[in-house]
């Protein structure tokens, strides 16, 4: 068999593998892209899940990455209605930290350094006759409500994978880059299959190196050949609790480190908290939320909530490891969240692109900067177009969820409110293509908990290339918060023998 030629070969399916991927197929190259786990498994779905401005990089002089991050959220937001949505932030003054004045001046600038249009500004808040002063400490009498994003971050992996096949890019998921060398003024990149352990190579144009946490790794061992670009692993952790109120706005709370922690509303039941900042000297793939960590942010959410926050009130922790790129800094905290895109050419042209750094929030722009460093490689690819583009599901204007919702449960009347919430912020307009012409939940099949059902099980093993119960409930959806340990293993059981059955066709097949 002939090797596939392609025009780009990424290695990598985080958000940026991914949204260089979309973006490069929707201009016309051919695409081939492979994932050694699953797409999202590392960074990409372990983020604090704000598509923001990042409100405390002010500090630290960032203003372009600010103002691009900022002009990024309503972008992003037309783009995907149902899995990012609008939300506001509670920031309560403390006294003896930053002034009342400096957080003025900085709310005022992050509401006027992004051209916000769609998000309302930023409001005093007098916490002593507000519901939102309620689950704080008396002592807080004074704050400020300013607005950012949330987005279901590996969803949103998901999704621009799906929309990247759709345009004909290759996606491999579970697919090891072993080697990639320059032959014939090509790469040759060879690649294994994790579950057969069987080789193949693709030959490519042009290499995208989206590694992320091991984007060195990546040019050492598979590549090999020396740069002087290096990452700084940064480990962000993040606690899960019941949630500690009842209302739908986050709160962003002041450290006496300097830090700043967020409790955020999450999947319904529960409270986010997180994160921390910690250099990451381990493996990526070994970073788990340590106790010292667990107990910072219990510690900070108690310095502001009345009810104080117990480490065995934590239901669940996760641990990413953010790849920042190496610029001197003295603390993890203040080192750069910035992207720095780099070119390695050979002396017979043949480019790699080595991708640095970034932030969830401007994935979109970080993959436009990459295309316009190709650009000369590929000089018959057309120009930008993803601005205006909605990713699968999404195509509906921003204020319509509620009105999705209520059709969805009008055509399918056996459908809890929450469960058809549930579902328009995954799927969209989607999901009646998820339930099919279902006409009771019978018709759905097995039912795994929760409400998770075989009818949504396959069609996310057909269109969104899951592979065990760990990619079903902690990167499509987040119900692993609500199954058992008995109904995780007979959903992994199921979908394992489902797989064996009838593997996965893509969209291009």
């Amino acid at each position: 068999m002939a090797e596939m030629v392609v025009d780009l070969a990424i290695i990598g399916g985080g958000v940026n593998g991914c949204g260089i991927a979309r973006d490069a197929a929707g201009r016309g190259l051919s695409v081939y892209l492979c994932e050694k786990g699953d797409l999202a498994q590392g960074t990409s779905s372990a983020s604090t899940k704000l598509f923001h401005g990042g409100l405390r990089y002010l500090e630290y002089y960032e203003f372009r990455l600010v103002r691009e991050a900022l002009s990024e959220r309503e972008t992003l937001l037309r783009a995907m209605p149902h899995i990012s949505w609008p939300m506001r932030f509670v920031l309560p003054h403390h006294d003896g930290l930053r002034p009342k004045w400096l957080l003025r001046l900085g709310l005022f600038i992050y509401d006027n350094l992004g051209g916000r249009k769609l998000l309302p500004p930023t409001a005093t808040l007098k916490l002593s006759r507000s519901e939102l002063g309620k689950p704080l400490d008396d002592r807080f009498q004074t704050g400020f409500e300013y607005s950012d994003c949330w987005v279901q971050d590996s969803r949103l992996v998901v999704l621009n994978a799906r929309d990247a096949e759709r345009l004909g890019a290759v996606i491999n998921v579970g697919t090891e880059c072993i080697s990639a060398r320059q032959i014939d003024n090509l790469w040759q990149v060879t690649v294994k299959d994790q579950q057969t352990g069987r080789q193949h190579s693709i030959k490519a144009r042009a290499l995208v190196n989206a590694g992320g946490p091991w984007v060195n790794d990546l040019i050492a061992n598979c590549v090999g050949i020396n740069t002087s670009d290096k990452i700084r692993l940064v480990r962000g952790s993040h606690i899960v609790v019941r949630k500690l109120y009842e209302h739908d706005r986050a709160y962003i709370f002041q450290n006496d480190d300097g830090r700043i922690v967020f409790a955020i509303p999450y999947e319904g039941d529960f409270t986010l908290i997180g994160t921390t900042d910690r250099d990451q000297d381990a493996p990526p793939e070994e970073a788990v939320c340590t106790d010292e960590e667990k107990n910072y942010l219990c510690d900070a959410a108690s310095a502001y909530f009345k009810k104080p926050v117990k480490a065995e009130d934590v239901v669940w922790t996760f641990s990413g490891v953010r790849p920042l790129y190496e610029d001197g800094a003295k603390s993890a905290t203040a080192a750069t969240r910035d992207y720095v895109l780099k070119i390695e050419q050979s002396e017979n042209g043949v480019p790699l692109l080595n991708i640095f750094g970034g932030k969830i929030t401007t994935y979109r722009r970080l993959s436009e900067a990459a295309l316009e460093k190709l650009q000369p490689f590929f000089p018959a690819m057309t120009g930008d177009w993803t601005a205006g583009a909605p990713l699968p599901g999404g195509d509906f204007p921003v204020e319509d969820v509620g009105r999705l919702i209520n059709h969805l449960q009008d055509r399918y009347p056996f459908l809890t409110k929450e469960w058809a919430t549930r579902l328009i912020r995954m799927y969209g307009i989607d999901a009646t293509t998820v339930l099919g012409g279902a006409k009771d939940i019978y018709a759905l099949g097995q039912r795994f908990g929760a409400d998770l059902t075989e009818a949504e099980v396959r069609w996310l093993i057909e269109h969104e290339w899951a592979r065990t119960a760990e990619d079903v409930l902690w990167r499509r959806t987040k119900l692993g918060l609500k199954l058992s340990a008995d109904e995780v293993v007979v959903l992994d059981n199921w979908i394992r023998s489902s797989i064996d059955r009838e593997p996965r066709r893509s969209a291009t097949a």
